[in-house]
């Protein structure tokens, strides 16, 4: 299966799919939790947005925003069902990290929920390690957050 990978905006008609496809699965994971996180899931300011491709359909996606001077905010992730178990998110979380390193930034942070143990398991597998709950997620039971630096990256192309 040949597998394309595209930069993009959350204006993206692929992006915003996938993103309805990832809100109505977190909706049945988080249950009662959804709209809390809701909140922090908005699309407006996305900049930086990966829709990756199978067979010219859309079918994994990721995108990031700043979050500090150094560092950004992976958001968004998401694999359609079917395409799971052939590493598409390892893919896409790859690229976002190439793509936040190619714009100097230097550290992803991310959070995700106890609930999504293939997330927490990709983001291990990563290179990610858990840091304490930050931001709209300090005390959130449900909530793990995560990062990574990305000067490896920068030391390997040189």
């Amino acid at each position: 299966m040949m597998i394309h990978i595209r930069r993009t905006d959350s204006s993206d008609p692929d992006f915003r799919l996938l993103v309805r496809l990832l809100d109505a699965d977190l909706a049945v994971r988080d249950g009662d939790d959804h709209a809390y996180y809701a909140q922090f899931n908005t699309l407006d300011r996305l900049q930086h947005a990966i829709v990756a491709y199978a067979s010219d359909q859309a079918v994994a996606c990721g995108a990031f925003k700043p979050f500090d001077p150094v560092s950004v905010e992976v958001k968004r992730m998401y694999t359609k069902p079917e395409h799971r178990g052939q590493g598409l998110a390892a893919r896409v979380l790859s690229e976002l990290e190439k793509w936040a390193n190619e714009l100097a930034y230097s550290r992803c942070v991310l959070e995700t929920g106890k609930m999504q143990p293939e997330a927490l398991s990709l983001y291990q597998r990563s290179g990610y390690r858990i840091i304490p709950n930050y931001g709209p997620y300090v005390g959130v039971e449900n909530s793990v957050c995560f990062e990574k630096p990305l000067t490896h990256l920068s030391e390997e192309q040189t």
